[in-house]
């Protein structure tokens, strides 16, 4: 009988993940990228990537690696863009993935079959899977917000940015205030002869450090404390730490600190102390060189950046997922309900870093293909719960947006997959197996 064969689609951290994963638990798989090389939106040559050349890690070194494979010593708490890519690629070379890719192919469709999955590649080939694996990122299909009204100047979304160099000698609005329009809008006032952010609500800010370390280190490290504790002493110390961010200018926050995703920036804080950039309310309309905003003001601006995200899509496999807000509806965003050995990967809005999360839903992923593997044709108390489990992972973050269609707080969903494992007597993830005693160095 042969063995089940399963196709990994796309080599970005997620696919990266999965891949070292099933070529430990001696899963057989096969791996395809469109692009040439892996990485997936860290390569700012990778076509359609959002990248910008002064584009850091979001979350500090120490929280975000892959388990067993820590990121270099010599990196600083937030690593530039291409050193993440260098990462990436270092854990390719380590764990000897890079022999397992078809680089250069894109997936054109797939399709359910008797038993398994048909899959028809950009190449002209088609072959067939016992399962697909869907890891081809979040990031590729920019959102444009509705504007009313004529502009006289030009309007781009922000996956189109690369260099501060485009915003000299002109005015700029930065409209979107997630962590990526924020830096775009320090690039803007560092470079523009005008700037200003449009943020259609206040947002509570944290810094990236905090006592001399990196922010998301205290959480991790310190007690884990109830929701209803942790919040106001975390208030209390932004407060003591940044101040009445009113008095720059920025709206108050329309929710409580965790319920949506936080701005994790101090430059902009910085830049609007300076007078550097500008904080204007939602845009009304466009007149001529002037956006109209809904207070009744106005600015002349030339350039309009659009830092309104982007619309998740699985095009080669869209119909046969359920969605929620743009989002694909999985369980613990992994597993379809539907459509047997079909799964999605990072298809997720959380907390904290990826990575590690990566490693875990990658790990239980392995694990129900393998209990697959042990008992063929059998059933498996897991299709149970992916059928009928619907438990809560937001951690309390209950913002209105479709953003937080499907968020997932960081802590509440390994507790959940910590107990999943014991329920099922699976493992958990074992990071010293993961680890590799003479790692390579990560070349620049």
């Amino acid at each position: 009988m042969n063995e089940p064969t399963y196709l990994i689609i796309g080599a970005g951290p997620c696919g990266l993940s999965l891949a070292r994963a099933f070529t430990q638990a001696g899963l057989s798989y096969e791996q395809v990228e469109r692009h040439t090389d892996v990485g997936g939106i860290w390569d700012i040559e990778n076509p359609g990537t959002p990248m910008y050349r002064s584009a850091h890690f979001i979350s500090s070194k120490t929280t975000s690696a892959f388990l067993g494979f820590p990121m270099p010593a010599d990196y600083p708490d937030y690593p530039t863009n291409r050193q993440i890519l260098a990462y990436l690629r270092s854990f390719a070379r380590t764990f000897g993935l890079y022999g397992r890719i078809r680089f250069g192919v894109g997936v054109l469709d797939v399709q359910e079959m008797p038993g398994g999955w048909q899959v028809a590649f950009t190449d002209g080939q088609v072959r067939t899977y016992a399962g697909v694996i869907c890891a081809t990122g979040t990031n590729w299909e920019p959102q444009m917000p509705e504007l009313p009204g004529v502009f006289g100047g030009e309007v781009r979304h922000s996956v189109t940015y690369t260099s501060p160099d485009e915003f000299r000698g002109r005015r700029v609005l930065v409209l979107g205030a997630g962590n990526s329009g924020c830096d775009i809008a320090c690039d803007a006032a560092r470079s523009a002869d005008a700037a200003f952010i449009s943020m259609r609500r206040g947002y509570h800010f944290i810094p990236k450090r905090v006592f001399g370390r990196p922010a998301d280190t205290l959480a991790a490290g310190g007690p884990h404390l109830p929701a209803f504790i942790e919040r106001p002493v975390m208030q209390g110390l932004l407060r003591l730490v940044t101040g009445d961010l009113t008095k720059l200018g920025l709206p108050r926050p329309d929710h409580r600190l965790f319920e949506s995703h936080p701005i994790v920036n101090d430059q902009l804080l910085h830049h609007l102390a300076h007078g550097d950039i500008h904080v204007k309310g939602d845009v009304a309309r466009l007149d001529g060189l002037d956006v109209v905003f809904r207070d009744g003001t106005r600015e002349a601006v030339d350039l309009i950046v659009c830092a309104t995200g982007y619309t998740m899509n699985i095009p080669y496999a869209r119909r046969y997922f359920e969605w929620k807000s743009e989002r694909p509806d999985l369980y613990l965003t992994m597993f379809n309900r539907a459509h047997h050995n079909l799964f999605g990967l990072g298809y997720l809005e959380t907390d904290g870093s990826l990575y590690p999360l990566a490693d875990w839903m990658a790990h239980l992923l392995t694990q129900y293909l393998l209990e697959q593997r042990a008992y063929p044709g059998g059933p498996q108390p897991f299709d149970t719960l992916i059928r009928e489990d619907r438990t809560d992972l937001s951690g309390g973050a209950h913002v209105d947006s479709p953003r937080h269609a499907l968020y997932v707080q960081r802590r509440a969903f390994l507790t959940h997959l910590r107990a999943l494992c014991r329920r099922l007597n699976w493992p958990e993830p074992d990071e010293a197996a993961l680890s590799v005693p003479a790692r390579q160095a990560v070349s620049a």
